[in-house]
């Protein structure tokens, strides 16, 4: 039976020799992914409500799967993962690491494999040409403003699908690293592979990693330990809660914060062992409006979904 950690335990686990970090493997997330939106996507699944966009997400994500395959990464040299360790800083970071002209071809080629799947709606055709009539520079401007979370400039429809793109790329570069290649950074809150911040974090049931909890980078899929009951926004322990939806899946709560006033979506393997993190914060989106009602706000949003600064998810 999975070991569920009692919060009188957590401290002395977190003495123990935990997996600090967990890479993607050579294959990414993106086909499991595929699989988790289609299954939320059925009828009686929890995210029914949005079942189309589920599984236009699906699409994408079958697509940034196969295109991970014959994507060509150059990793970090042995003196930048020496740099970044004396330095306690992200081997890769986002902001700061070079993008090879390549994203933006694969960027264009999602958007074409998605627009062209069986049930596509017809504005994701608008959205394509615009993509492919920008020039390189407003491309790049584009990731600059994805990357930093720059919201005001952000074409939010289009959102998804570059971030796609980037996504591949971080992965790629990610599954390229061993575990002792990545320092513990001072900021725990944000990813020590690339330093974006946390889609959302899941409780682990495999046997290495049993009932730790991880936090799952939205864009390069790296996932690092935090000790269960600490905000991953903020890194308090005091006056968390824990919430969900009244009769939906036991599998996914939301930690909130009362000291921040952030929330994160918690994924319990033990109750559901396909719980993938980007999937299942997507699809439960009443628990974002839920969160908000409450006055919480989101710590970080979801890479495939984009909105406007203060909506409600």
């Amino acid at each position: 039976m999975p070991r569920i950690l009692e919060p009188g335990q957590i401290e002395a686990f977190a003495q123990r020799s935990v997996p600090r970090i967990r890479l993607p493997g050579a294959d990414g997330p993106f086909a499991a992914r595929a699989r988790r939106l289609r299954q939320l996507a059925l009828p009686g699944a929890a995210g029914q409500a949005i079942a189309a966009y589920l599984e236009l997400t699906a699409a994408l994500a079958e697509a940034q799967a196969h295109e991970l395959q014959g994507f060509t990464a150059s990793g970090a040299t042995a003196e930048q993962i020496a740099s970044s360790r004396t330095h306690r800083m992200p081997v890769i970071h986002a902001t700061g690491w070079p993008r090879p002209p390549a994203w933006r071809e694969l960027a264009q080629r999602l958007l074409g494999s998605v627009a062209a799947s069986p049930g596509a709606p017809a504005p994701l055709r608008e959205i394509e040409q615009r993509v492919r009539a920008l020039s390189a520079g407003e491309l790049e401007a584009q990731a600059d403003a994805l990357l930093a979370a720059r919201l005001g400039d952000i074409d939010l429809a289009a959102a998804p699908f570059l971030m796609a793109a980037l996504q591949v790329q971080w992965v790629a570069l990610a599954r390229l690293l061993k575990a002792g290649d990545v320092a513990p950074l001072d900021v725990p809150g944000v990813c020590p592979v690339c330093g974006s911040l946390p889609v959302a974090s899941v409780v682990r049931v495999d046997r290495d990693s049993q009932g730790y909890r991880y936090l799952h980078c939205a864009l390069c899929a790296t996932e690092w330990h935090l000790v269960r009951v600490t905000c991953s926004q903020c890194q308090n322990t005091e006056n968390l809660g824990y919430h969900s939806i009244e009769g939906s899946s036991e599998a996914i709560r939301a930690e909130s914060c009362d000291r921040c006033h952030t929330y994160r979506k918690i994924l319990y393997q033990e109750k559901d062992a396909d719980v993938e993190p980007v999937a299942d914060d997507l699809a439960s989106l009443a628990l974002d409006l839920l969160m908000a009602e409450a006055g919480y706000q989101r710590g970080s949003g979801n890479p495939l979904l984009w909105q406007p600064a203060g909506a409600a998810a």
